[in-house]
């Protein structure tokens, strides 16, 4: 998994509330069962007029071109409630997006987030109301920077606003670490273990 660090990019304002995976990606794009190939499916009831000839929606904030290449998407409230679907997080992240900033997100989504490689920063929504404004004027050269290791989101004027994070996931995101990989840290602890519960109980290794 890419390491999470430092990271520039451009910022999209979506800031609605309660936005459901199922607006994330409809369950009528999710025909695969692998995690790519889902990225033209995203926000797909919002970002097109017609979903069969993809006709783009112009008035859709993803089909500006202000707005291209963003990686960093500002949303509202309960951002990835609804449905546990990982495939909002992996559509998510094809398209591009990296960071995710909202006053409160779908629990479940903001674990697969971490699991995947992305960052859910949970903020106030005046600080994001503050970031939107600041690269209202011009977001393709007004990016912001996420510095993970100090925990904190710069804005073009040199403001910055700080978040919390769990260390666990900061150290997953970090380090590069899905569950499986952060298991294996402790894989010499997990075999030492293991090595004298055999002579405590052999009979479980029969």
């Amino acid at each position: 998994m890419e390491k999470f660090v430092v990271h520039r990019g451009i910022a999209v304002p979506l800031i609605r509330i309660n936005i459901d995976t199922d607006a994330i990606i409809p369950s009528r794009e999710m025909k695969r069962v692998s995690k790519t190939g889902l990225a033209d499916g995203l926000f797909a009831g919002w970002r097109y007029l017609q979903q069969d000839s993809r006709t783009p929606n112009p008035t859709f904030v993803l089909n500006q071109a202000a707005f291209a290449n963003a990686s960093i998407l500002l949303a509202g409230a309960n951002f990835g409630c609804g449905s546990s679907r990982e495939h909002a997080v992996w559509a998510l992240k094809e398209y591009g997006f990296r960071v995710f900033i909202a006053p409160s997100f779908g629990a479940i989504f903001q674990i697969n987030c971490v699991r995947n490689g992305l960052l859910p920063i949970e903020m106030e929504e005046t600080s994001i109301a503050r970031i939107a404004e600041s690269i209202a004027p011009d977001p393709q050269h007004c990016q912001l920077t996420i510095d993970l290791t100090r925990q904190v989101v710069g804005l073009p004027d040199g403001q910055e606003f700080t978040f919390e994070i769990a260390a666990f996931e900061k150290q997953m995101l970090i380090e590069g670490l899905d569950p499986i990989a952060a298991t294996l840290k402790l894989e010499g602890g997990i075999d030492a273990f293991q090595q004298r519960d055999a002579q405590c109980r052999p009979w479980v290794y029969l």
